[in-house]
């Protein structure tokens, strides 16, 4: 029985399989469906040999053609097998066999799955995403070109102790604010990369905050400071977060929204422009990293308006691990009010204590304020800040 007529035909000439014939030769087999023939010419050294171990092992099927020298028939079979194209538009959960294809992609049939836990929209979506990664790729800087570090002037020895330690305390909250985003972005599956591509950013921020912070503090003689226990167990409570949702509401919302208002405080009472452009960069910085979280959480309490309660029932169960810490570290406290007096006589320290009083306040306000813009009715939002650990972060 005769073959069916050829419905394509590839001219290769003198090309060579391993000079790129094959590319031609996969085109216009993808375009034929399952037992359809494509009729093959080639004048190359070889030719037959080469075309024969190739369809072998590619699991084709082929045949000379009418008896001519170089002509062949190979059969097709099929486009490759490919599960459900990856959408384009946002899915309210992604598949496990879209593995780490972008979203829009074909997908081959037979790939691994892949342990992302974090496949649900809801888990990790946020309004205004593209916005804010927009703004962090215009806003990068760098600490050594961006900071003229040559109009850091001498300081007092007590100035300057006090700046080191309080870049020693913001260093070890930026390290904190890197490792929680880097921890749970190798869980968000791909198909939601706009989450991703935010919190990669987030990282980089951090990384060159702490890499700002420990210069400055080196960069007037001082030295690093020191890292209180209350610090550390703070922290430590961010770091063992398991969920994604409560973890970026603890860092994003409260924390580093609790950071804004220190960030305009350092810059307002800066002693030397080094220390006040570096606050003044990062607090740019941190200003995107709450508006991820913001936005994070209104897009939750959207879908889930009972996830307050969970969030509420979170500032408190972290207070409560925290019982043991009476208050602002010692080391931090005196250095701010020291930084904010601009020395240690006893009106400087008045008038300091007095600043840091106020700043603590303005802290208390600008939670109170986030939170009922999220929709925590006033005594809620009170009670939450009130909870709030005591060392900012």
């Amino acid at each position: 029985m005769p073959h069916p007529t050829p419905k394509r035909k590839v001219e290769l000439d003198d090309l060579a399989l391993h000079e790129g014939a094959t590319v031609l030769l996969r085109r216009a087999l993808s375009r034929l469906a399952a037992g359809e023939w494509c009729e093959v010419h080639g004048d190359s050294a070889e030719f037959a040999s080469q075309l024969t171990a190739w369809c072998r092992k590619e699991g084709l099927r082929w045949e000379p053609y009418q008896g001519m020298p170089g002509a062949f028939r190979i059969e097709s079979s099929g486009p490759a097998p490919l599960t459900s194209t990856s959408r384009l538009e946002i899915a309210e959960a992604a598949a496990p066999d879209w593995g780490i294809a972008p979203r829009g992609a074909r997908i081959e049939k037979g790939g691994p799955e892949f342990g992302f836990t974090l496949r649900q929209k809801r888990e990790v979506w946020a309004r205004e995403l593209n916005s804010i990664y927009s703004q962090a790729t215009a806003n990068q800087w760098s600490a050594a070109r961006d900071v003229s570090w040559r109009d850091l002037p001498k300081l007092p020895e007590e100035i300057e102790a006090a700046v080191a330690q309080i870049m020693t305390f913001l260093t070890e909250n930026e390290f904190a604010a890197l490792y929680v985003p880097a921890r749970f972005i190798p869980r968000i599956h791909p198909h939601y990369r706009e989450v991703v591509e935010v919190l990669a950013m987030q990282v980089v921020d951090e990384a060159r905050h702490g890499e700002a912070f420990t210069r400055r503090a080196e960069a007037g003689g001082a030295g690093l400071g020191t890292t209180s226990v209350s610090g550390q167990l703070s922290l430590k409570t961010l770091l063992e977060e398991p969920d994604f949702t409560t973890a970026t509401f603890l860092l994003c919302v409260m924390g580093e929204g609790t950071f804004l208002t220190l960030l305009k405080f350092l810059g307002d009472h800066a002693p030397d422009p080094v220390t006040a452009t570096l606050a003044r960069l990062a607090h740019r910085d941190e200003a995107r990293h709450v508006a991820f979280g913001v936005e994070h959480m209104r897009y939750v309490f959207e879908h889930e308006p009972d996830m307050r309660l969970s969030m509420a029932a979170a500032v408190e169960r972290r207070s409560q691990m925290l019982a043991s810490i009476s208050g602002l570290s010692p080391y931090v406290h005196d250095a701010l009010v020291v930084f904010a007096g601009g020395g240690l006589s006893v009106p400087q320290i008045r008038q300091g204590a007095r600043h840091v009083a106020e700043l603590q306040r303005e802290m208390d306000r600008t939670r109170r304020e986030r939170l009922q813009s999220l929709g925590f009715e006033p005594a809620l939002a009170a009670s939450m800040s009130a909870y709030h650990t005591k060392n900012f972060m």
